[in-house]
């Protein structure tokens, strides 16, 4: 007499965007990797909703936008990506908001948002538009939901609102995931750590500012999530010194200045001006380049897309590898990176505004294919071939363009980075600079590849450390991550009311005991000193295994049950900070075992894979779905082969049915 195999047990810490796409790709491989019969039992651990989870939760600001435009958002796979599991597209979070108005067919299961703002907003939302993060997250649960949707009636899913503390259990044997505050752990044949963006505690630079600030009665903020920040303490009218003028700056204006009840009145001429509220602080920002972060692009291709990747792809990437010497990435890498950014560039600017270029689009990219970015014959042919320099890529003005800038009062460089701020915002809403948008499809393609380069272990501990973490990383975000457009126009506003004001580039805080202040300086005004009562550290917490705030990161480390990446040569050692993880499958490396853990696995923001972003662009082959989809794959087979481990008894989870 025949009897069912036991049931496999999954436990997934974490319920968020990367939680919700590994589930989207187990659904999609089990036709294919799960015998349909056992069952296979999953456990979700995560505080916050499954779906958004915390970063992308609901409940925060509605004042808080996403940087990426409604129809540049996707959780599916699409024809671009090369996965071994099936290809199942979905729509972005435009295609699924238009639902909602009638514009388009209803996506099962529907179910309308509950929150009647978000639902007004979604009936609204087109395609160019820049949705609240409420909004993603509405896209989010339904993306989880759908997910559930085609699950097969022999997986079950539990969700545990707690957060996981630690992970115990022999290599060979069952996984024990322990839970805040309750006695028994859950029981897994296989554990995803899937926690997403982790916060961390301050360290020691951010302490000894904390050490001043609680000294003489001050403010000090370090790296913080802008959602999760307390503001509270700022007062009206304070002098506030925030150091970066990334996406973080962005948020904190917003909460600071709209947040605290001031508003925008739009002129005749389209401008805008702000009316204070009377509690805003004084905010003065600035960072190592000194400019906001490039405004979004507000516009489509205008001629074909271009063929990516053509010059930093697979070939390439092998090429470098093949070499097998040290590789230092500005000097062997960047180059074809470059030439790959400008091939989208130029790709764009000759099939959309020909009447822009000298030469035939043949002729052009035959000679640019054969040379490289930095020859002076690549110079002559851009010169030759882009008759105005405003249509030609250089990356080095691009990169600083405060370099060798002084100004001789601090307001004579507040009307010239408003000036720069203005012409930004209006090349990147003008179609005609549409070209920028082909350069920044390249970069999303480069940006791709370099996770099968840095597996492969050629780069040098410096290139790593202060190229691929620190350069590219930053550069990457300046040109491709920035604010939308409008964010950028209210920068402006609130410059010319007086509520923000510009530090420059190259900016140092430093302290005066005398005055209990923090102060700034920069050369970008030589000579000028900021003195303010509170300073606020404008970025998001950098990984840190050793500083984590998950309690689970923290003991496996402190245990020598996982280690942080370490890139080593002969001149430097590099910690980088990140859990080490298999590139193949995302297996936690542990010292303990001189290698994989076979039963606990890793995925997205604080591991080496450096494949962070959990959702995409539509047709850019994201590196989040290629791992989604390997490490799904994975697991599948894994579970299929492990014996069953005794099963684990309730712990007041709660079973998700669509």
């Amino acid at each position: 007499m025949s009897s069912s195999p036991s049931p496999a047990t999954l436990v997934v810490v974490g319920a968020g965007p990367r939680a919700t796409g590994l589930l989207e790709r187990v659904a999609a491989n089990m036709p294919e990797l799960w015998d349909g019969v056992r069952e296979l039992r999953v456990h979700l651990v995560d505080p916050h909703p499954p779906g958004p989870g915390r970063i992308w939760r609901h409940e925060q600001s509605a004042l808080l936008r996403m940087n990426s435009m409604a129809e540049d958002v996707t959780m599916f796979t699409d024809e671009s990506s090369t996965i071994d599991g099936p290809v199942q597209p979905g729509p972005s979070l435009a295609e699924w908001a238009a639902q909602f108005s009638g514009r388009s067919p209803r996506h099962a299961p529907y179910a309308e948002p509950t929150d009647p703002d978000v639902l007004a907003e979604l009936r609204t939302l087109d395609g160019a538009d820049f949705p609240t993060r409420r909004a993603q997250s509405a896209y989010l649960d339904w993306v989880f939901r759908r997910a559930l949707a085609q699950l097969p009636p022999t997986v079950t899913v539990e969700w545990h609102p707690t957060t996981a503390t630690s992970v115990t259990g022999p290599p060979d044997g069952p996984q024990q995931v322990h839970l805040a505050d309750r006695a028994t752990p859950l029981t897994a044949d296989l554990v995803v750590l899937a926690q997403g963006h982790l916060g961390s505690t301050p360290a020691a630079a951010y302490r000894d500012h904390a050490a001043f600030a609680h000294r003489h009665g001050r403010f000090h903020l370090p790296p913080e999530f802008s959602a999760d920040a307390d503001l509270s303490a700022l007062r009206p009218g304070e002098h506030v010194i925030l150091r970066g003028f990334g996406l973080a700056f962005i948020d904190l204006m917003a909460l600071l200045t709209e947040g605290r009840g001031g508003s925008y009145r739009t002129e005749a001429d389209g401008t805008l001006t702000y009316l204070p509220s009377g509690r805003e602080p004084v905010l003065h920002v600035g960072s190592r380049r000194g400019v906001p972060y490039h405004s979004k692009t507000r516009y489509r291709l205008q001629g074909p897309r271009p063929p990516l990747p053509r010059h930093f792809g697979p070939e390439a990437v092998d090429a470098l590898v093949a070499e097998g010497r040290p590789l230092d990435l500005r000097r062997d890498v960047w180059p074809l990176m470059a030439k790959e950014i400008g091939f989208g560039h130029y790709h764009e600017l000759f099939h959309a505004h020909p009447e822009r270029t000298a030469l035939p689009w043949p002729d052009f990219v035959a000679v640019y294919d054969r040379l490289g970015w930095y020859d002076a014959e690549m110079a002559a042919l851009v010169a030759g071939a882009v008759p105005d320099p405003v249509d030609r890529l250089d990356f080095e003005v691009l990169d600083r363009p405060l370099d060798g800038l002084a100004f001789p009062t601090p307001d004579a460089f507040q009307e010239h980075l408003r000036d720069h701020i203005a012409r930004d915002v209006a090349r990147r809403e003008d179609p005609a600079f549409s070209a920028d948008l082909g350069a920044f499809l390249a970069l999303l393609s480069v940006y791709g590849q370099l996770p099968r380069l840095v597996a492969a272990g050629r780069l040098t501990a410096r290139s790593v450390a202060e190229q691929l973490d620190g350069w590219w990383h930053g550069f990457f975000s300046f040109l491709a991550s920035g604010p939308p457009g409008f964010r950028l126009r209210q920068l402006l506003a609130l410059s010319r009311a007086g509520i923000v004001r510009f530090l420059g580039a190259g900016v140092r805080i430093g302290t005066d005991e005398s005055t209990g202040t923090f102060t700034a300086t920069g050369p970008t005004v030589p000579g000028h000193t900021l003195h303010a009562t509170a300073l606020v550290e404008a970025y998001l917490p950098g990984p840190s295994l050793a500083h984590t705030e998950d309690p689970l990161l923290r003991n496996l480390y402190r245990e020598g049950a996982l280690a942080e990446e370490v890139i080593a040569d002969p001149t430097r050692t590099h910690r980088s900070g990140l859990l080490a993880v298999s590139p193949t499958d995302g297996r936690v490396i542990d010292p303990s075992l001189g290698g994989p853990h076979p039963r606990r696995i890793a995925l997205g923001a604080p591991t080496n894979s450096r494949a962070v972003a959990a959702f995409a662009r539509p047709r850019t082959n994201a590196p989040a779905f290629r791992q989604n989809d390997a490490v799904a794959r994975a697991l599948l087979r894994a579970l299929s082969a492990t014996e069953p481990v005794t099963a684990t008894p309730p712990v007041d989870g709660r079973p998700l049915r669509v």
